[in-house]
């Protein structure tokens, strides 16, 4: 089969195509031909390493997110069978088998039918920015811990950087839900997007007074933010905040330091929840990847620039610019076609 893999962190010029051989899935081990790999952040980051040394490591196959069929299973899978459609999820955490190759072994857990209503790209976009979104929305002091239709009725959510891949996710998946959805955006084509997820009301933070606009949208105030860039929103938050309102944390863009003016949030009883997907555990994983599943069947989570989420494609064999694009900003989603069916 063929693979792209690295054995060394380093800029994208360490990722090379190879043959391997095709890998055979051990006891609660799914084997899938992958269709379709997915780019995230955390990819490039992961290839790159510290940035600062060359370091040598086992043979890695990048990428953690795909879509495809399932091929075989090792003993003990019940979950999923030989034919079905797939999505996958990190792939390749804690183990040397991403999506970046024709065939990846993956444990079971991490392998969810894909419904028929939902395409390979829909697939492959899921993973890390659908699941980011569904436990940023699940952590309010108030609940609720699971997404369904109606679950957030009444709710409102801020969703900062409605453009990006999590917050296009956390749009769809809060709208499905039945939360009134702001999102920030800092352009009028990120607005356009924003739109096509389903944003109810969109704020250019660089043209408009975003407290203004946010406070006249949502009097009372903002239940749940789903927030990208807490140091450089902290004060924007605090403004917004309802009483008993949560900031859930995913990522630290805009930096990692962050002052906050405690006797204000003391007021509201805010609560700041950080959260990595990686370290979220079972539950929560199991969780979002079954009301992820729900929301696809009922068509919530489109992507492609009419629905608020470009597609830039590479071939296989052009995973390295795949993964220069991703850490260059590209908007939307960048996948990886890998095999066709």
């Amino acid at each position: 089969m063929r693979a792209i893999v690295y054995t060394s962190n380093g800029t994208s010029d360490v990722l090379r195509l190879e043959e391997r051989p095709v890998p055979e899935p051990a006891a609660e081990e799914v084997r899938v031909r992958v269709v379709v790999s997915a780019v995230n952040p955390t990819d490039w980051k992961n290839r790159a390493g510290s940035g600062s040394t060359v370091e040598e490591i086992e043979e890695q196959s990048p990428n953690q997110d795909g879509a495809g069929v399932v091929d075989a299973v090792g003993p003990g899978v019940t979950s999923v069978a030989p034919g079905d459609r797939a999505w996958l999820f990190l792939a390749a955490y804690q183990r040397t088998s991403g999506t970046a190759e024709e065939y990846t072994v993956v444990p079971a857990e991490r392998v969810v039918k894909l419904p028929d209503e939902a395409s390979f790209d829909v697939g492959a976009s899921l993973g890390v920015p659908a699941m980011t979104a569904h436990r940023a929305l699940t952590v309010h002091d108030g609940g609720p811990s699971r997404l369904a239709p109606g679950a957030l009725t009444g709710r409102t959510v801020l969703v900062a950087g409605g453009a990006g891949a999590v917050g296009h996710a956390a749009i769809q998946l809060a709208h499905w839900a039945g939360a009134t959805v702001i999102t920030t955006v800092s352009s009028p084509a990120k607005a356009e997007l924003a739109a096509a997820a389903g944003a109810d009301v969109i704020v250019n933070y660089r043209s408009e007074d975003a407290v203004a606009r946010i406070r006249s949208a949502a009097p009372d105030g903002v239940d749940l933010v789903v927030e990208v860039s807490p140091a450089r929103n902290a004060d924007l938050n605090a403004a917004v905040l309802a009483n008993h309102g949560t900031v859930a944390v995913y990522t630290t863009d805009g930096g990692s330091q962050m002052s906050l003016d405690v006797r204000s949030h003391f007021a509201l009883n805010v609560r700041y929840q950080f959260l990595l997907l990686y370290t979220v555990g079972p539950e929560a994983l199991a969780a979002a990847a079954d009301d992820i599943t729900a929301a696809l069947r009922d068509g919530a989570l489109p992507v492609g620039v009419g629905a608020g989420l470009p597609l830039t494609r590479f071939p296989l064999a052009a995973t390295a610019a795949a993964h220069d694009a991703v850490e260059q900003g590209a908007v939307g989603k960048v996948l990886i076609d890998v095999a066709s069916l």
